[in-house]
């Protein structure tokens, strides 16, 4: 079984029953669909509820720090009770679209971490040319909890992310020609840390890079990653399934016919 950590069903174009389909028939039986803020995240609870395959998560992208108040995370506390939430976010610091404060930006990031560890649940990160602040606030708010780091664009920072053993998931840029450190990253990682995702409808994988991507397309990514990993496609898969189902604990495997 395959599986798309981290897409955006609701950022598609296509209807997202065509892309669940989709993605079945390539072989994925697990979609992770990611809130970027209150309205996605309803989204992304309803989408769970409609599809066996989607899992959700829930709360605010760095790029809508600004819009998380109290009753806006009230409600993202309420939704992560539901039993097909899977995680808190994506949530962290973006230094690259700069689209809030970095205080502004930080204190959501803190306020998400703390309602993972109420709510018992992993914490889904993005970050972007804020390496040294994500990784400082995770080292001093984070402690005891899975991290997972989506779309992982850290490779500088790989050993310190291994002995703090965070979760690693790659899209599908690891298959662009200019990207050798994260190619490195994805042999040299342990191989219990390693998650495979698209971001989609973003960073298409090689060769359908520059068109919409899809939770269909994370076979590609598969491919590509147990060519450099010089492992069978199969043996890959089941090592990230093992994975996912350790960094989130709800989501459980499908019954025999429904992957």
């Amino acid at each position: 079984m395959l599986i798309d950590a981290h897409t955006h069903l609701d950022h598609s174009e296509e209807e997202a029953s065509a892309l669940v389909t989709a993605a079945r028939e390539a072989g994925v039986g697990i979609i992770v669909q990611s809130g970027i803020n209150l309205e996605s995240s309803r989204y992304s609870v309803q989408a769970a509820g409609e599809f066996p395959e989607v899992y959700a998560s829930v709360g605010f992208h760095p790029q809508e720090a600004g819009l998380v108040t109290a009753e806006a995370m009230a409600e993202i506390e309420r939704l992560a009770a539901h039993p097909r939430v899977v995680a808190v976010g994506e949530t962290g610091v973006d230094f690259y679209h700069d689209n809030w404060p970095h205080d502004v930006q930080e204190n959501a990031f803190v306020r998400h971490i703390e309602l993972a560890r109420r709510s018992g649940l992993p914490v889904v990160i993005h970050t972007r040319d804020a390496a040294e602040r994500t990784l400082e606030v995770l080292e001093r708010e984070a402690d005891g909890l899975s991290i997972i780091l989506h779309c992982f664009s850290l490779p500088a920072k790989l050993d310190l992310v291994i002995e703090r053993g965070y979760y690693v998931s790659f899209a599908g840029n690891v298959t662009y020609k200019n990207a050798t450190e994260l190619r490195d990253a994805a042999r040299g990682l342990p191989g219990h840390l390693l998650l495979l995702e698209t971001d989609a409808p973003w960073l298409a994988p090689v060769p359908f890079r520059g068109r919409p991507n899809s939770p269909a397309l994370v076979a590609k990514v598969y491919e590509f990653v147990a060519g450099l990993r010089g492992v069978p496609v199969d043996a890959l898969a089941a090592e990230v399934e093992a994975n996912v189902l350790r960094a989130f604990p709800r989501i459980t495997r499908p019954r025999a016919g429904e992957a």
